[in-house]
């Protein structure tokens, strides 16, 4: 949505040979040179990754995933892996992860389909297949259930118009359609609320949210907070921050991420690795302006040690 920045572009003075030379000898011997490690894979596009990882197998026969994790530890080494991946082969296994052995991880399933392009959903549903042999949209319905599933499908289908236009005839239309299936009757109607989430451009729904707002009297995110429940209540919120603001979203995450007791480093992988070559320094801005504190420092005394100095790394 408009004009968003990344913090990791292309390598200018990519040299794929220095590189894997770099790495090897990083390595190599008693303990691991991790700050090499870092700088150069912190500073790399995905693709030049991939293209190291490729020529690191060609010349020693090693797979540089399988070295590296012999080396290194943790969260580290988890930033790491997913950094190995291109974007959509990392996503596919994350969504892959969220649905092993009992119980589903739907925050997670919500967090990268509710967030993803049309495009990414079509790379995310090839790389699954190519990678675990087995169909994305079959494992999501045999995992979720009731209106939950239904909106994770119909998000897989890919249909969201993605223009720039703006209907106010049908902004008026959906926001009277969300009243009447939301406040008093909830509970009734959830296919409107899943069907126009799922399916309209994000300048059309902010359009509608507005007109919501006036025939309400209610902002549309506390109307569901108010009415809907569990996941699916999760589902809509996440939909209706990233049409509004998608970077002000990331932002909460990484926030909630790093609050309380503990740290949720799955969860600053995901963001801080996966969007780091789409938003990732909008991200940091919104993350600025919402909390008055600068990601960096936040993530400075929340994380430790070389995990810590790869994140900060990849923020630039």
């Amino acid at each position: 949505m408009g004009n968003v920045q990344p913090t990791i572009i292309p390598y200018e003075d990519f040299d794929v040979t220095d590189d894997i030379k770099s790495i090897r000898k990083a390595c190599k011997g008693l303990g691991t040179d991790e700050d090499t490690i870092i700088q150069i894979l912190a500073n790399r596009s995905s693709a030049q990754r991939v293209e190291i990882k490729q020529a690191y197998f060609e010349k020693y026969d090693d797979e540089l995933e399988e070295v590296l994790k012999k080396e290194l530890t943790g969260s580290f080494e988890n930033a790491i892996v997913a950094m190995l991946d291109p974007p959509h082969v990392y996503f596919a296994k994350e969504l892959k992860k969220a649905m092993k052995g009992a119980g589903t991880d739907e925050a997670i399933l919500v967090e990268i389909l509710c967030t993803a392009t049309n495009e990414d959903i079509l790379s995310y549903k090839e790389a699954y297949v190519q990678v675990h042999e087995c169909d994305l949209e079959a494992d999501i319905e045999d995992d979720t259930s009731g209106d939950v599933r239904n909106l994770l499908v119909s998000l897989l289908q890919a249909n969201r118009d993605e223009g720039y236009e703006v209907d106010e005839g049908l902004a008026e239309q959906d926001a009277t359609a969300l009243f009447e299936a939301g406040e008093g009757r909830f509970g009734t109607d959830e296919s409107t609320f899943s069907y126009i989430l799922t399916h309209r451009n994000y300048l059309q729904l902010q359009a509608t949210f507005k007109v919501y707002e006036s025939l309400s009297g209610t902002d549309i995110l506390d109307a569901v907070d108010a009415e809907a429940t569990g996941t699916l209540k999760d589902c809509y919120i996440t939909l209706i921050r990233c049409a509004k603001n998608p970077q002000l979203y990331f932002a909460r995450r990484l926030n909630a991420a790093m609050k309380g007791v503990g740290t949720d480093e799955d969860t600053l992988i995901r963001i801080i690795v996966g969007r780091s070559e789409i938003d990732l320094e909008t991200v940091k801005d919104m993350y600025l302006e919402k909390y008055d504190v600068p990601l960096k420092e936040a993530l400075d005394s929340d994380c430790g040690g070389d995990f810590k100095r790869l994140l900060l790394e990849i923020l630039h």
